[in-house]
């Protein structure tokens, strides 16, 4: 492993790239300590640090964050994170497949794709126009007096113009960096949030054995942390990487005197195929309208309504019905997106085109009756592992005896661990390819790290 490391410097051109990836998101992270004007930081700091971060607010604001990678504790230029592109992107992919001039973009592969990319940039300028305008309104109480609509014109220009330099940075690691850059933007802006986590810990850890008291950590507490996140964070790696191969053959073929085909092989597909969508979908649902309407309509104007607070508390998270409602939208978001993306007929079609069938049945549309089968119930179990790993951050807080604080368990669960796990496992084998290619050793002595794809 050390050897491959050492090896990426010994190509120039993939040194480059990662070097170049690496300045980039130097420069990301740097964009979130240039201030917007007009904005008291100092008030708004001191403000967030007293908001209850357990609470609905604090969690929904905590998810946003850790989606985009944005920072909404302070008035950044880079506060929006890079959310706004991926909601873009979301909207396009799903409308894709309902209307046909996106359709038949789709289907017309590289040159359709870069004008999907184009709309995709077109419409990431209203979103951030308008999710730019609601933060600042949140933050106008803290603008310097008699500069509160200036404020929210020069902050919404300037976090609108910070996406939007983002989203470049993203296309420019995509172009001359490694790859993935959009993805490595964000697993950037999780993983930074890591040291001040584990600073609170240290912090609040106790190393005398039975001294260790509500809301501090002993040597007991620390050593379960450790042993659920490599618990976690193997499972997240062996689900993302599992997948169900189905053999196929290939037709044999007869050219002059020569005979071809005949090679048997084999279509992976993968257990996880929405990755971490369903739960981005979920998650998002189950935190702002439920939690954040109910919660603030029986707070500020039904006090006296029995019926409104009980639902605010049924949805509160943690709670055995948000636990229970959070695990079924995630396996239903689950069989959404693996519906939207995996194409039976589509693949049915391409086999019988390649002169490749499936053992036992016949091309055309039993094939795809097939296929359709086995992801039907290979998604079950994908399903099933994230509702788990979505759930986890909660139970460990909420274990008795443990008294685990919500941001130090969100670390082993949820939507940010899955993110930094696939994101991770895709830059480690885009490195090693460009190693194997290059006649070098890749990170495994054991063979190369096969993709979700087997590649």
């Amino acid at each position: 492993m050390f050897n491959a490391a050492i090896n990426i410097f010994k190509i120039p051109d993939l040194r480059n790239k990662v070097l170049f990836t690496i300045a980039l998101l130097i420069i990301y992270r740097v964009g979130f300590h240039i201030p917007l004007p007009a904005i008291n930081q100092q008030s708004m700091i001191g403000a967030s640090a007293q908001r209850d971060q357990s609470s609905p607010v604090g969690r929904a604001l905590e998810h946003l964050q850790m989606l985009s990678g944005g920072n909404l504790n302070k008035s950044s230029l880079f506060g929006l994170g890079i959310m706004p592109y991926i909601t873009a992107s979301i909207i396009l992919m799903l409308l894709g497949e309902v209307m046909p001039a996106l359709k038949k973009l789709k289907e017309e592969g590289q040159t359709g794709y870069k004008k999907i990319q184009e709309y995709t940039r077109y419409l990431t300028v209203p979103i951030c126009i308008i999710q730019s305008m609601m933060f600042m309104k949140m933050m106008k109480p803290y603008a310097y007096p008699g500069l509160e609509a200036a404020s929210v014109i020069m902050g919404t220009i300037g976090m609108t113009a910070g996406t939007l330099f983002l989203m470049w940075l993203g296309e420019q690691i995509d172009e001359y960096g490694i790859g993935n850059g959009i993805s490595l933007l964000i697993m950037a802006g999780i993983i930074s949030r890591m040291p001040g986590t584990m600073f609170k810990v240290w912090e609040n850890s106790s190393f005398t054995v039975g001294s260790a008291t509500s809301g501090t950590y002993g040597p007991a507490k620390i050593l379960f942390l450790i042993v659920a996140f490599v618990f976690v964070v193997a499972g997240a790696i062996l689900i993302t990487q599992g997948q169900r191969r189905i053999p196929v053959q290939q037709a044999k073929q007869m050219r002059g005197r020569r005979m071809y085909g005949g090679q048997r092989h084999y279509l992976p597909l993968r257990i996880n195929h929405g990755g971490v969508m369903p739960i981005i979908f979920a998650s998002s649902l189950m935190q702002f309208p439920p939690i954040l309407i109910a919660q603030l309509l029986s707070i500020e104007k039904f006090n006296s309504s029995v019926i409104l607070g009980n639902i605010a508390m049924a949805l509160q998270p943690g709670a055995y019905t948000y636990n229970i409602i959070y695990i079924v939208m995630i396996i239903l978001f689950s069989y959404f997106w693996t519906t939207v993306q995996f194409q039976p007929k589509e693949m049915a079609k391409n086999l019988r085109n390649s002169g490749s069938f499936i053992p036992g049945l016949r091309p055309g549309h039993r094939t795809a009756e097939y296929l359709e089968t086995v992801m039907a119930r290979i998604t079950f179990y994908g399903a099933a592992f994230l509702a788990i790993i979505a759930v986890v951050p909660t139970v460990i807080a909420q274990m008795p005896g443990l008294a685990i604080d919500w941001q130090v368990a969100s670390f082993f669960g949820g939507t940010g661990l899955l993110i930094v796990v696939s994101v991770s496992l895709d830059l480690v084998q885009r490195v090693e390819a460009n190693l194997i290619m290059r006649n070098y050793e890749g990170f495994s002595s054991s063979g190369r790290i096969k993709g979700a794809r087997g590649w």
